[in-house]
């Protein structure tokens, strides 16, 4: 699975956040010097990407690929076994 999406939403956030749009900074400025200072969907972006790159690069991941964006292996799971117990 590619991390471009989470890649592309992360860019459009800092794009509209208050340190590019009013205190007029670069984008990458405020991604490295300034994170603090990012809304907090900024800053959950920029930890969705992090540990996307960093399922990529997990041995353990390589065949399985990194589960999509906002549900873990153990909360698909959980959703399956309350569907099944429920029939």
């Amino acid at each position: 699975m590619s991390c471009q999406p989470i890649r592309d939403d992360l860019a459009e956030c800092i794009l509209h956040s208050d340190c590019v749009l009013k205190q007029g900074r670069t984008p990458s400025d405020c991604l490295t010097h300034h994170q603090d200072e990012l809304p907090t969907p900024c800053q959950h972006l920029r930890r969705a990407l992090f540990e996307c790159k960093r399922g990529m690069l997990d041995m353990r991941k390589r065949f399985r690929g990194n589960a999509p964006v906002g549900e873990s292996r153990a909360g698909v799971n959980a959703t399956q076994t309350a569907a099944t117990d429920n029939q």
